[in-house]
């Protein structure tokens, strides 16, 4: 039998783009919003993946999808000389929500994980290698995010909320203490997470951290603050 040349990967990126982005109200997907010439919001939440295989990392991106979304793979195929791709199918009455959708692309991972969401931009200052520094940080602490600072209550009730403390001045002194997912009630939360990277052993809980009635498994995790993180699937993004 031949052997297979697919490399096994360093880290592994975890894609979903299956959600149908009612809150963007557009009649194509959200993560194909014309940012700039050529440049769409997915091309610049994948900028900190494309620095990780610059880097010299073999990369497994896992993009999970729907049937509604084959224009969104047909335009990921000008990365795929880049990263690996590996493409998931979300059966939505097995598998619904953004859950279930990282407990579809789960065992097609290696090594650590990072979940990074097509609709999600992180860019201003400590953007540069805030991914990179996000999965190395898991080899000691296990989960890291990359966060922003942000007081407003109705952005933090559409996001993954936390409550970070330290210095934004030292990546190193930023943890998490308490995180919820689109809290009912932002009070005491003052920031949100862009990106969330975790250790390989602990990968099978990254599901929790988007489900609202879950405990957060990101209390303790390591915190690297970046300028801005703007999600696209509302109509103000």
């Amino acid at each position: 039998m031949p052997v297979s040349s697919v490399a096994i990967p360093d880290v592994s990126i975890i894609l979903p783009c299956a959600g149908f982005g009612t809150r963007f109200g557009a009649p194509y997907a959200k993560e194909l919003h014309c940012l700039a010439p050529g440049v769409t919001v997915l091309d610049r939440s994948l900028e900190a993946v494309v620095d990780l295989a610059r880097s010299g990392l073999a990369v497994r991106v896992v993009v999970v999808f729907g049937t509604h979304k084959l224009d969104t793979v047909k335009y990921l195929a000008r990365y795929a000389g880049t990263f690996q791709l590996v493409f998931v199918y979300q059966d939505e009455t097995a598998e619904p929500g953004l859950d279930g959708a990282i407990r579809c692309a789960l065992p097609m991972t290696r090594g650590p994980v990072a979940l990074v969401l097509p609709d999600i931009v992180v860019s201003g200052g400590g953007s540069a290698g805030s991914l990179r520094a996000a999965l190395a940080s898991t080899e000691v602490a296990g989960w890291a995010v990359v966060a922003a600072e942000e007081s407003d209550p109705g952005t933090l009730r559409q996001m993954g909320a936390l409550t970070v403390v330290g210095s934004s001045d030292s990546a190193d002194d930023v943890v998490v203490k308490a995180a919820a997912e689109k809290p009912a009630d932002p009070a005491g939360f003052n920031a949100l997470w862009g990106v969330v990277a975790v250790a390989e052993d602990e990968a099978h809980r990254l599901p929790d951290v988007v489900l609202r009635e879950a405990d957060s498994p990101l209390a303790g995790a390591v915190a690297l603050m970046v300028e801005r993180i703007v999600n696209y699937n509302t109509t103000e993004g």
